[in-house]
């Protein structure tokens, strides 16, 4: 069975992402900082017949996140599928006219740091293999300046180039590198996630584009 490991994971989308991996075949690693709450995921997993494991990491400890990529790949091994998209606190979001150079940084690490510190964990396994994915799922911010979206934007803006600048260094060597940015509000239980994770398995599967941002004519 192949692997996916889901950095940010929660019971929104990184759950919808999960089931529809799960569903196809895959087995599941998911990382959050929260362990009971990843323990519910795994359980809700399991009761639809999907493997899945919980690992626990802060995404600002780049200890923490090698400790969980080592600890999954022991127990899964390869890991074909990165899947990136944690969600900053609402407290931690500032919008352009409060930028400062503190909450500007936390947003970097946050949201560019922990996606390096990620990549580096599988990129190495899947060169030699010449086989992979590294899917990153950001807001609208990151295609859109969203004024409100200040310091966020900073950083999501960034990693969208970085994940540009991947997929064509990786695109020969088997690797995909793909972006998902979301220009919607998903409302709980809306069935949004779940659509949403349905746009990156297609992506996953035909590698045929780069990018797709998500507006409401699109769900």
């Amino acid at each position: 069975m192949k692997t996916i490991a889901i950095v940010g994971a929660g019971e929104g989308l990184g759950m919808s992402i999960a089931k529809k991996f799960g569903q196809n075949g895959f087995c599941v690693a998911l990382i959050a900082r929260n362990e009971e709450k990843l323990n519910q995921l795994v359980s809700e997993l399991e009761q639809l017949g999907i493997e899945a494991a919980p690992f626990q990491a802060d995404i600002l400890n780049k200890e923490q996140i090698e400790m969980a990529f080592t600890a999954i790949k022991k127990k899964y091994g390869f890991i074909d599928v990165l899947e990136y998209s944690p969600t900053p606190s609402i407290n931690t979001v500032a919008p352009a006219l409060d930028v400062t150079e503190e909450n500007a940084l936390y947003q970097f690490q946050f949201n560019v740091l922990g996606a390096l510190s990620s990549v580096r964990q599988v990129l190495p396994e899947m060169l030699d293999k010449q086989s992979g994915a590294l899917l990153f799922t950001t807001g609208g911010a990151s295609v859109h300046p969203v004024p409100r979206m200040g310091n966020v934007g900073i950083a999501i803006s960034g990693l969208r180039n970085y994940i540009f600048n991947l997929n064509s260094e990786l695109a020969d060597k088997g690797i995909y590198a793909g972006h998902l940015s979301i220009g919607i509000w998903m409302q709980p239980n809306s069935g949004v996630q779940d659509k949403i994770a349905d746009i990156w398995y297609d992506m996953y599967s035909k590698r045929d584009r780069v990018e797709e941002f998500i507006t409401e004519d699109k769900i």
